[in-house]
């Protein structure tokens, strides 16, 4: 790389005498002699020259995204070029274009010797909104009614009704939800924005994986078109990003996040990320990203809990018209615990069994639905637990339990105990008949079948069994 430091007088005699446009081609073929074809055809070759009076060049740019870019990166050189070809007092401002069939646009002026912070209000972009076919890639299914809340998901939920109400006028830009696969980030993110789409039909709301707009950025690099893809991306008013960890380790797509982020939220826009661990988890992201997802809220969504696993299946049942036995409901959200998606696959499941072979949902088909997709890991409970707590439900002692009672309270009392012994522990019927009262295996069987028959009719019995596997569940 080559510069002349002086210049003789004739030099800038013969500058005077030349227009601007020939001015900047001049500083357009030093600057294609000091990049890569890539960068010069991507941020200088669209660039204008307008103007240049008493030593200010004046440049017409598509945005002010790119002035920002080029005086991040390339303000050295740009420096230097223009002290080469037009002197040490040369100032330049740029004009950030808003109509692309105009002239018209915003000044902002620049020291070549130190890049400016652009005041937010000076930054006008086109108004996009005529466009009659905005495609959000909204899930329309995703909705803040159709996302059931828990203790797991409270905080973020919440949070996300306020974003929806006002998006980007709060404390909360960005919000960044964290949790496990399945937990909910995608639902919560997307009912932010069909609720905002609701509210404000008017606003621009983008939803976009990460793994997405990588491709998007790699293909408008490779096809040139990096001016319309972050014209684009700067005119949406709530941007919505799924897994944001899948950027980690793309530092042009992180380069060209943060610029796209910085604009946004110094313009009010909300900025909605996912993503499956932390900020402070995220690895080979940069520090400055780092820093600004740590700006607003992050909001972390846990695995459901029993209760919340329960509600999501009623809820889900209601829907889709299902319906099942409780004691049936109680069995999945006890046994699917990690995430929400499991529990529609095995709702999904059970009905295509069930239509498939033409029977009834019962346990053993629940059972068997249930260990295809997770492993059943059978609650480890004594049978001393499970015969304390049957006795409080059925307010009788353990004595009577374990006697010869024939009274029609103790006997169901016994017939449970040995149907809750059978599913919360490894014992065998053999077992479970000497434990409660010397009782042989056949008559343990003859029990299971009996209860299981009666709780099939009698509501009230089945609630009775599951109040007390809830109490054995705490």
């Amino acid at each position: 790389m080559h510069w002349i430091s002086e210049r003789p007088l004739r030099f800038l005699l013969r500058l005077m005498e030349k227009n601007v446009q020939q001015i900047w081609t001049e500083c357009l073929h030093v600057l294609r002699d000091n990049l890569t074809p890539t960068v010069f055809t991507t941020w200088f070759a669209p660039i204008q020259a307008l103007s240049y009076d008493n030593n200010v060049l004046v440049l017409q740019v598509k945005s002010q995204f790119i002035v920002e870019y080029i005086e991040e990166n390339y303000l050295t050189l740009l420096s230097k070029v223009l002290f080469r070809v037009l002197g040490p007092q040369t100032k330049l401002e740029y004009r950030v274009q808003i109509d692309s069939h105009t002239n018209a646009g915003v000044n902002i002026p620049s020291d070549v010797s130190q890049a400016p912070v652009v005041p937010a209000q000076l930054l006008q972009q086109p108004d996009l909104r005529e466009e009659p076919e905005f495609n959000s890639q909204l899930n329309q299914s995703y909705t803040f009614e159709t996302f059931v809340q828990g203790e797991a998901n409270k905080l973020a939920r919440t949070v996300a009704l306020s974003i929806a109400a006002r998006p980007g006028q709060g404390s909360f830009n960005p919000m960044f939800i964290y949790g496990g696969s399945g937990v909910g980030k995608t639902h919560l993110a997307n009912a932010i924005g069909n609720e905002v789409k609701r509210l404000m039909s008017q606003k621009r709301v983008l939803y976009i994986s990460a793994n997405t707009f990588q491709l998007q950025y790699q293909d408008a690099a490779a096809h040139n078109h990096i001016p319309d893809f972050l014209l684009f991306y700067q005119s949406i008013d709530v941007i919505i990003v799924d897994d944001i960890q899948y950027i980690a380790g793309k530092r042009a797509t992180q380069d060209t996040f943060f610029h796209i982020f910085n604009y946004l939220q110094q313009s009010g826009k909300q900025i909605v990320l996912t993503s499956d661990r932390a900020p402070k988890d995220l690895q080979d992201l940069e520090d400055r990203l780092l820093s600004r997802f740590k700006w607003g809220l992050a909001a972390e969504i846990t695995k459901p809990d029993y209760a919340l696993r329960r509600d999501i299946l009623l809820s889900k049942m209601h829907r889709d018209g299902i319906s099942l036995p409780m004691n049936i409901v109680e069995f999945i959200a006890n046994n699917v615990r990690d995430n929400i998606r499991d529990l529609e696959g095995v709702l999904a499941a059970l009905l295509a069994y069930s239509t498939l072979a033409g029977k009834e949902i019962d346990m053993e088909l629940a059972e068997q639905v249930v260990g295809r997709i997770v492993e059943i890991k059978p609650r480890e409970r004594s049978l001393a637990d499970i015969t304390d707590a049957v006795c409080e439900e059925f307010h009788i002692t353990p004595t009577a339990l374990f006697s010869q009672s024939r009274s029609r309270e103790v006997i169901v009392a016994r017939q449970v105990s040995m149907y809750l012994a059978k599913r919360y522990t490894a014992l065998t019927l053999s077992d479970i008949g000497r434990s409660i009262g010397d009782r042989t295996h056949a008559t343990v069987a003859h029990a299971l079948d009996v209860l299981n028959s009666t709780l099939s009719k009698d509501v009230a019995l089945g609630q009775r069994v599951r109040k007390i596997e809830n109490m054995l569940a705490n």
